[in-house]
């Protein structure tokens, strides 16, 4: 069917960090054997995102308001997700969800667009992919309206009892390059709990790359090392986590399935 040997579950090809060498991280990533997820966080990264994966085999994008941009919510998002939605290689509703860290959008205003997107997924019957940061317990609320959701937490930053809550209500859980700083005990701990068929990993390109990278721009290749620090958190080979996260990244984006015709030989 495919030579992916991996997905990046979350990434952000078409940021401007990209410009100097965008097919370049993308031919790498290839090389690799990587198939990509683009995620948008705003009407020009959406849109970005879309074009760039229907221009490029082994790639596919999620649309969506992130909880930094929540205070652009216009009434004519629905209709231009819907329009996005309907198009090939659309795959999820994302990157949503809520940041009381930065507060760059009042919370009000982000669990109102966080809401408003969670059911705009549920009536196309698309997954989510959330962004949560300082905000579980709310988040825990605002899926508790939209119970049998599906999607997953992005970028978990969490411990245990927040990845149970989680697994409790169906999500998937993806660990990015935060796995591997010395500073993400909990984080994993976490990896070490989640169950196989609940388990996904990213990279949030350009951002959080992991170690020995940190602190330098991230790029979707480097994935692989994500999942090579969850091997070692779970004592298996790192082949065994990317066969579970292909096979994950499947069932969590189906719609993926639709484009088998495109996938790389």
């Amino acid at each position: 069917m495919t030579a992916l040997r991996l997905f990046d579950t979350h990434c952000h090809l078409q940021d401007s960090a990209f410009d100097p060498d965008r097919e370049e991280a993308y031919l790498r990533a290839q090389q690799a054997g990587i198939g990509l997820i683009l995620a948008g966080w705003d009407q020009e990264s959406s849109a970005r995102g879309v074009a760039f994966a229907q221009q490029h085999r082994n790639c596919w994008a999620m649309v969506g308001l992130h909880p930094h941009d929540a205070k652009a919510w216009e009434a004519h998002w629905p209709e231009q997700l819907a329009r996005w939605v309907r198009q090939p290689k659309v795959v999820a509703i994302g990157e949503i969800g809520l940041d009381f860290h930065y507060l760059h959008s009042p919370k009000a205003v982000q669990e109102e667009v966080f809401r408003a997107q969670l059911d705009l997924a549920r009536q196309w019957d698309l997954p989510v992919s959330i962004h949560s940061r300082e905000a579980e317990a709310e988040t825990l609320a605002a899926l508790d309206e939209f119970p049998g959701i599906r999607g997953v937490l992005h970028c978990f930053t969490g411990g245990p009892a927040f990845a149970r809550a989680l697994l409790d209500r169906g999500l998937f859980i993806s660990f990015s390059g935060i796995v591997s700083f010395a500073n993400a005990a909990e984080i994993r701990a976490a990896a070490r709990m989640v169950p196989w068929d609940r388990l996904l990993i990213e990279t949030d390109a350009p951002y959080l790359s992991p170690r020995p990278w940190r602190g330098q721009r991230n790029e979707p290749m480097r994935v692989v090392r994500v999942g090579e620090v969850v091997a070692e958190e779970k004592n298996v080979a790192p082949e065994e986590v990317f066969r579970h996260v292909v096979a994950n990244t499947l069932q969590v984006f189906p719609l993926i399935l639709t484009d088998a015709k495109n996938w790389q030989d």
